[in-house]
């Protein structure tokens, strides 16, 4: 799964990464190194013109997913997650994964590796691309209208899919053994422009695409343990993603 990440770039960093145009006039973006669900986020995402020609846009989101039909915010804590393998089915996300997919961007995210006996902690990890790029998780947006305030609130929501094998060789096996679940990112444009495709309407097609090249995205990255201070989301400075020595 996805409970943390890191967004360290500015908007204008992202909108060149991922040759998108600013969504919202002037997007400021505070770099975070906690980034926690309920939160203020960046995400890609696609929009049709008058012409039928589309265009990337970059926004910002809250991460939680939130249905038209939700009553208040408080369920896009339930919500920042999608799993693939029913996102298509689940009333959440249907209406989304076929009209409203969009890519969030991050530096890098975290889980925490369970304990090998009872009685121990969970030590958190940091999981990013070797090569410093960003990663581009395959999400899904909704427009969301506050019925106190009556504004509109975009929201987003992350898929997840299966770990690889826990046997697997390098990188692949070490996140199979950290947890069970695997944030799904997209390997490349081509990937990326599959998955923000407004024209493409068929879910269980786009969801499939996704899953296929997802282990392919998580080959490139690299994983260390961190500091229990990424726990508390009070913290957050780039102090959080230093490798911490001597767990083992």
């Amino acid at each position: 799964m996805c409970g943390r990440y890191v967004v360290a770039r500015a908007a204008g960093d992202l909108m060149d990464e991922f040759g998108a145009e600013d969504g919202q006039e002037e997007t400021l973006l505070r770099p975070s190194f906690n980034v926690a669900p309920t939160t203020d986020v960046p995400v890609v995402l696609e929009r049709l013109d008058d012409d039928g020609s589309a265009h990337r846009e970059l926004h910002v989101a809250r991460w939680g997913l939130l249905p038209r039909w939700a009553k208040d915010a408080s369920f896009s804590s339930r919500a920042f997650n999608a799993r693939s393998e029913t996102v298509a089915e689940k009333p959440t996300f249907r209406t989304a994964v076929k009209k409203t997919r969009c890519v969030v961007p991050a530096d890098g995210y975290y889980e925490w590796l369970a304990p090998a006996s009872k009685g121990g902690k969970k030590i958190p990890h940091y999981i990013h691309p070797t090569d410093g790029s960003s990663i581009a998780f395959a999400g899904l947006y909704s427009w969301w209208k506050d019925p106190e305030t009556q504004e509109w609130v975009l929201t987003c929501s992350i898929l997840t899919g299966p770990s690889p094998d826990p046997d697997a060789d390098g990188v692949l096996g070490e996140l199979g053994r950290l947890h069970d679940r695997l944030p799904l990112a997209l390997p490349d444009e081509a990937a990326i422009a599959a998955w923000l495709d407004p024209k493409a309407t068929d879910p269980e097609s786009l969801v499939e695409g996704v899953r296929a090249r997802a282990y392919e995205a998580a080959s490139a990255w690299e994983l260390h343990p961190v500091d229990a201070a990424v726990g508390n989301v009070r913290n957050n400075g780039p102090e959080l993603i230093e490798p911490v020595a001597g767990l083992f």
